[in-house]
């Protein structure tokens, strides 16, 4: 009598805990369809957006093309926009947002495998999307602009860029189709109070920083880069 109930009681134990089993895998698995498709959103963006400006370019270049053929017959004076420059037709022609935020350009990271749109600011709510712009003077301007993004643990936004090393490449598209090389230089950790990686004289170069928490979210990880 008794070893039948303790038996019952082994094989209940036993559904309950295949049950548990069976729940957390469940739970696990769509945990990781979900963030899949939380990177596979902000990546399809980025290569939306890196089209767009690249059609925009095309046109522009196409129509500088035909204004410098007729031009002449017209009697005015031939102005060319650059690839890369904006001109008045076009400055608005690529306006792109994700989940409602204005997206200023991309960002690749071959190293950590990472590709990104980049919104045109960092407040707390653009950040839950995407990487966005914190302060500076704007993607592939002369000068600094510093990228902030989020170190999750699912390895989302800049979750890997403590793998990062001098040496490593960035790549930054912004609005007017310019992609632009940056090689990292220095790497440091430092306190949430400290800004000096904000303002700098680059010497009339291009420059990017990158900030992110540390895994412990206590310190600060600044990554510095310079344009090739």
């Amino acid at each position: 009598m008794f070893e039948s109930k303790y038996s019952k009681l082994l094989t209940v134990l036993l559904i309950i805990g295949i049950i548990i089993i069976v729940g957390a895998l469940l739970f696990l698995g769509i945990y990781v369809i979900r963030n899949n498709q939380k990177i596979q959103d902000y990546e399809d963006a980025a290569e939306q957006f890196q089209n767009r400006v690249s059609d925009v370019t095309q046109n522009t270049e196409e129509n500088n093309i035909a204004t410098n053929e007729i031009a002449p017959e017209l009697g005015v004076e031939n102005i060319v926009v650059e690839a890369g420059q904006q001109s008045p037709s076009s400055s608005n022609s690529n306006t792109q947002t994700f989940h409602g935020f204005p997206v200023a350009g991309t960002i690749e990271i071959p190293a950590i495998n990472l590709k990104s749109v980049i919104l045109e600011n960092a407040s707390a709510e653009a950040i839950e999307e995407a990487v966005g712009i914190y302060d500076g003077a704007g993607l592939n301007q002369v000068g600094n602009t510093t990228i902030a993004g989020h170190n999750y643990r699912d390895g989302r936004f800049f979750a890997n860029n403590k793998q990062l090393v001098e040496g490593d490449r960035i790549y930054i598209t912004d609005n007017t189709g310019k992609k632009v090389t940056y090689s990292i230089y220095k790497t440091y950790i430092t306190s949430p109070e400290d800004s000096t990686h904000l303002e700098r004289d680059t010497q009339g170069k291009r420059e990017i920083t990158l900030v992110t928490c540390t895994d412990d979210t206590q310190s600060r990880l600044i990554i510095l880069a310079s344009e090739q």
